[in-house]
């Protein structure tokens, strides 16, 4: 961290972050090691989030925050040569330059930017269980339910989707037929019961907790034209990484919402990303706002799925930045993973505050110069402790400075401005325009009326779409779709070798098509789809 440089100024290697007795820099190459920025409201943490950003843009890396108060969209503006701006570069012996940075909108509502949408298939039973709230016995009704849906090629989309598969997979509320053909949903539920006991009290159960989802914003997350990650991943054409900016003050109003997406981001990179080793920058840096709402009541279960991911995912050249108030707000073992840290002031009113400041303290290394649970309590706004990884892997010993202050402007920007700035995105129309293709909806209503497939029947589970096309006319081609007379036990055998090959066929051509073709299509490939760490499918 410290150096005899002079000029206070990015670089190729390094980001200028503040100074005091000694300069601070966070080195590029270890970027990708996360980080924490802590402090007490109102002390300067989205400024010192801002003046990260900015020098992860300028080096040319991609950069994702949430933004819970509106503050950070100034970002996307030119900034102003304000008195205290002028006043606090001067004291640090920098001349204040005023730059903007090219800037994407992200809104779950679709309001105020672009809409983000997942597919229910893609987010998967584990986080979907932690966004409705569920018990054990829930969550594993809810692992059945997706089990059969990813067997039998009922695609989830959207609300409606779950929904019609949680009413197919209940017991039947009347006497057991004398012959089961004549219930529609009779494999749906013989395949859901095979992997235990699921009762029509616990699926109602899950039905009232997917209406309060809906009530808090939901429906709207979940559906299609779902995000594609490496549209977060682009540069302008400056060579500057974009900035995406999550706009998350409605979608704070429902914190377990809000914590659940943004993990669901960080475990689809986690996925989809390939392994990249050390990078001389990461390929993008995320920054999860109000981080305690990740780890709050998460069952052990989750944690070490969220620990497992935060140590894994910076070999696929993601920094990941929690930012809250305190270091206890997260627990130990993620906290170990977070080598660049940034603390600003913390009060100490009670016992309670003051067992936090000492154990905020103890969380760096120490500095024979400084009683670094004192400064926390004494720093003004716009100071901080600081302690960045240096050339080993190694924390740098704890020093206190002044954070340099943001070149774009700081506070919201207007209506107007953001109008300006959505109208020009590179993503302007790709997502804006929802689109309800045939799902798992469709394909069970079709079956109740009795003009689709049944959920275990040759055409490889699914009712329609590409891969319903793909299986008739391989099925027409090799003949097994042909209806014919009684046949000898010969024939029988060579029908169904030959329609076993022509399901490895459609297998493979199917696999080959994967994500790229929509998430419609991916999310119901093959018979037995495979789900990663925190159970979003694997695009491998």
């Amino acid at each position: 961290m410290a150096t005899s440089d002079n000029k206070l100024a990015d670089t190729d290697e390094k980001i200028f972050i503040g100074k005091g007795e000694e300069t601070a820099w966070l080195t590029l190459a270890l970027a990708n090691r996360h980080g924490l920025v802590t402090g007490a409201t109102g002390t300067g943490k989205t400024v010192t989030l801002q003046v990260m950003a900015e020098g992860f843009a300028r080096a040319g890396v991609p950069v994702f925050a949430a933004d819970i108060k509106g503050d950070l969209s100034g970002i996307s503006e030119v900034g102003e040569a304000k008195d205290f701006i002028v006043k606090r570069a001067k004291e640090m012996g920098l001349t204040f330059q005023p730059d903007q940075f090219s800037t994407v909108f992200w809104d779950v509502f679709g309001e105020q930017g672009h809409p983000v949408r997942a597919t229910v298939t893609e987010m998967g039973p584990l986080l979907l269980s932690r966004m409705l709230d569920l018990n054990d016995v829930q969550e594993g009704v809810l692992n059945v339910a997706f089990r059969v849906a990813d067997e039998n090629g009922l695609t989830l989309i959207d609300m409606k989707d779950l929904r019609a598969l949680l009413d197919a997979i209940a017991p039947s509320g009347g006497k057991k037929a004398a012959d089961d053909e004549e219930d529609p949903l009779a494999p749906i539920r013989k395949a859901a019961q095979s992997y235990g006991n699921v009762s029509k009290a616990t699926v109602g159960t899950i039905q009232r907790q997917l209406l309060v989802l809906e009530n808090q914003g939901g429906t709207k997350f979940f559906g299609e034209p779902a995000l594609t990650l490496k549209d977060f991943m682009k540069t302008d054409r400056d060579g500057r990484g974009m900035v995406n900016i999550l706009v998350a003050d409605k979608l704070m109003q429902s914190p377990r919402l809000y914590a659940t997406f943004l993990l669901w981001m960080l475990s689809e990179l986690f996925e989809e990303l390939p392994e990249a080793g050390d990078l001389p920058k990461p390929k993008l840096v995320f920054f999860f706002d109000e981080a305690h709402l990740l780890f709050n009541d998460a069952p052990k279960a989750l944690m070490d799925k969220i620990e497992q991911v935060v140590r894994l995912i910076r070999s696929k050249g993601v920094g990941v930045y929690f930012v809250t108030q305190n270091p206890v707000d997260v627990p130990d073992k993620v906290l170990a993973q977070l080598g660049n840290r940034v603390q600003h002031a913390l009060r100490a009113f009670t016992p309670r505050d003051q067992k936090a400041v000492a154990a905020a303290a103890q969380t760096f290394r120490p500095n024979p110069k400084l009683d670094t649970a004192r400064v926390i309590m004494e720093l003004a706004k716009g100071e901080a402790l600081v302690s960045f990884l240096e050339g080993g892997g190694t924390p740098s010993m704890v020093e206190r400075v002044l954070v340099r202050p943001p070149s774009a402007r700081i506070g919201p920007i207007t209506p107007e401005e953001r109008k300006a700035i959505m109208d020009a995105s590179p993503v302007k129309g790709k997502y804006d325009t929802a689109v309800d293709e045939e799902s798992a909806y469709e394909i069970i209503q079709k079956r109740l009326a009795g003009t689709a497939a049944p959920a275990d029947g040759a055409g490889g589970g699914d009712g329609g779409g590409i891969l319903g096309q793909i299986g008739s006319i391989a099925a027409t081609i090799f003949g097994t779709n042909v209806k014919r007379g009684r046949l000898s036990t010969g024939q029988v055998i060579a029908r169904n070798v030959t329609r076993s090959v022509t399901d490895k066929v459609i297998g493979g051509v199917v696999a080959d098509l994967g994500k790229s073709v929509g998430g419609s299509i991916g999310g119901s490939i093959g018979r037995s789809l495979v789900r990663g760490a925190l159970g979003g499918l694997l695009r491998r």
